[in-house]
C-alpha cells in the first residue's frame, strides 16, 4: 500500500498532470459576466468525480449555468467528520481592451507560472483538490467520513451557486473554499449591496424650477438628484462616524465602506427630476451581518430626511441586496468569522506546518467569497487556497506552479486526516486509516 510519503512524492513525479488538468479547466469559457456558458466545463468535472466513485447532484441554477455537488462516502460517516470542498467555475470578465500577451483562455507556462483566466481565481485551486483527491483514491487510502465537492457557479457576479448548495442540504463538519488566498488560511467581511431612492409624487416642467427655490414661489416640490446629494453627504457623514466607532483585529481602520458606485435619476432636461436612485456598495467586518449594516444606514439617512422640509414627507426608500448582479443588480456576501483554535482550523494549520516547513497564516482576507454563505448555514468554514489577489481578474493572471504543488500536499494530508478523525470534543485528533499512524 501506497504510504502518505510515497503519495506526497507523486505530487512532484506528477506534476504535469496537475498543471494540464488546471489548463483543461482554464480552456473551458466561463467568463461571468456574460455567464450561461460554464455547462461543458461542468459536465467535465462531474464525469471526472464520478471516475472516483463520487455520486454526483447536477442541477441548474440558470439555464446553462449548473452546480455540481459530488458526494464520496466515508466507510463510518456517522462517528467520523465529513468535509465540503467548495469552489466557483465561472471567472472573472474579460474586456475586449485588455492587453493579454496570448489568448485568456489558451494557457501558458511561463517562468514557473501557469498563466489564463482562472489561473489564480480560481480553477488552479479547483484542479489542484480534484488532483488530490485522484491521488488518495488511487492510493486506495480511504476515509471515514464523507467528503462532498462543490463545483459551483455565479460567485463572480453574487449569483450564490453556494448558497443554492446550503438551500438543498448539503452541510459538513468543515469546508473549506479554496479560493485566492496565497495559502492562508482565511475568513473575510461582508459586502451588500443597495439601492436608495428618492421620488417626488409629482412631475414638473423644468419652467417651473423658479416657483420650487425662491421665497413666495408656493411650489412645494423639489429635484430628486438634488436631494440624493443630501443623501450622499449624509453616507459619507456615517462612514466617517464607522470608521470612528468600528473596528476589527486584522483589519486597516475605516474598513467599514459605504460606496456610493452609481446614480441614475432624472428623465429629460425640459423636466425637474421627479426620481433619483443610487446604488452603493456596503463593506463591514466579519462580527457584522447584512441586515445590521443595512438597518443602520436606512437609520441614519431617514433621520438625515426628517431634517429637510422636502426629504421629510418625501423619505427615501431602500432595496438591499439581490440574488444577481446581471439578474436584479444586487448581491449578498455574508462575512466570515474564523476561530483559530476550532479542530477544523487546527487540523489545516497543522498540516500546512507539516508539509511546508513554515507557520500556517490565519487572517482575514481583503476581499470576499462564497464562504460567507457556508457560514451563514452553520458550518465551520475557512479560506484556503493557491494564488494571491494581486493576479485575481488581473491582465495575464497567473499562479506560481510550486503553490499549485504546495497546496495539493496540504490536501491530500488534511482530507485524509480530517475524515478519518472522529467527531469528538474540540481539542481531540484521533487519526483513524490504512497508514495506521497519525499524518502530522
Amino acid at each position: 500500500m501506497t504510504s502518505i510519503e510515497q503519495l506526497l512524492m507523486q505530487v512532484e513525479e506528477r506534476q504535469k498532470e496537475l498543471v494540464d488538468l488546471a489548463m483543461t479547466l482554464i480552456q473551458y469559457k466561463t467568463p461571468s459576466p456574460p455567464a450561461r456558458n460554464t455547462k461543458e466545463a461542468q459536465d467535465f468535472i462531474a464525469n471526472f468525480l464520478k471516475k472516483l466513485d463520487f455520486s454526483i447532484d447536477q442541477w441548474d441554477v440558470y439555464p446553462n449555468d449548473p452546480n455540481i455537488v459530488g458526494t464520496l462516502r466515508g466507510t463510518d460517516p456517522k462517528q467520523h467528520n465529513s468535509l465540503i470542498i467548495n469552489g466557483h467555475v465561472d471567472v472573472a470578465e474579460i474586456d475586449e481592451n485588455e492587453q493579454w500577451d496570448t489568448d485568456p483562455f489558451e494557457p501558458i507556462i511561463q517562468e514557473g507560472h501557469l498563466i489564463g483566466r482562472g489561473a489564480a481565481d480560481m480553477k488552479g485551486g479547483l484542479a489542484a483538490s480534484l488532483f488530490a483527491i485522484q491521488l488518495l483514491k488511487e492510493a486506495n487510502l480511504n476515509i471515514s467520513g464523507d467528503l462532498i465537492f462543490q463545483s459551483v457557479i455565479g460567485e463572480e457576479v453574487g449569483e450564490a451557486g453556494t448558497l443554492e448548495c446550503t438551500k438543498r442540504g448539503y452541510t459538513a463538519d468543515f469546508a473549506v473554499v479554496v479560493d485566492t488566498s496565497d495559502l492562508r488560511i482565511q475568513g473575510q467581511g461582508g459586502v451588500i449591496t443597495g439601492w436608495v431612492t428618492i421620488k417626488s409624487p409629482t412631475t414638473h416642467h423644468d419652467a417651473t424650477r423658479r416657483s420650487m427655490i425662491h421665497a413666495g414661489g408656493g411650489l412645494h416640490g423639489a429635484s430628486a438628484i438634488e436631494k440624493m446629494m443630501k443623501m450622499i453627504a449624509g453616507l459619507q457623514e456615517l462612514e466617517r462616524h464607522w470608521a470612528v466607532v468600528k473596528s476589527y483585529p486584522g483589519f486597516p481602520a475605516g474598513s467599514s465602506t459605504i460606496n456610493p458606485a452609481v446614480i441614475e435619476g432624472g428623465r429629460h432636461p425640459a423636466f425637474i427630476a421627479d426620481e433619483c436612485r443610487l446604488w452603493i456598495t456596503v463593506h463591514f467586518y466579519p462580527d457584522e451581518t447584512h441586515e445590521q449594516v443595512a438597518k443602520e444606514i436606512e437609520t441614519h439617512l431617514r433621520k438625515v430626511a426628517e431634517s429637510d422640509p422636502w426629504l421629510c414627507d418625501h423619505p427615501p426608500t431602500f432595496e438591499w441586496g439581490g440574488s444577481s448582479m446581471i439578474e436584479d443588480k444586487g448581491e449578498i456576501f455574508p462575512s466570515l468569522e474564523i476561530n483559530p483554535e476550532s479542530p477544523g482550523v487546527k487540523a489545516l494549520s497543522r498540516c500546512h506546518e507539516s508539509q511546508l516547513n513554515a507557520p500556517a497564516i490565519v487572517d482575514y482576507s481583503p476581499t470576499v467569497t462564497d464562504g460567507g454563505w457556508l457560514g451563514e448555514a452553520g458550518i465551520p468554514t475557512v479560506i484556503y487556497g493557491p494564488g494571491d489577489l494581486q493576479n485575481a481578474h488581473a491582465v495575464n493572471e497567473k499562479v506560481q506552479i510550486v503553490q499549485l504543488v504546495d497546496f495539493t500536499k496540504v490536501m491530500i494530508r488534511f482530507i485524509y486526516e480530517w475524515c478519518n478523525t472522529r467527531k469528538v470534543s474540540q481539542g481531540e485528533v484521533t487519526v483513524k486509516g490504512t497508514l495506521g499512524k497519525s499524518l502530522v
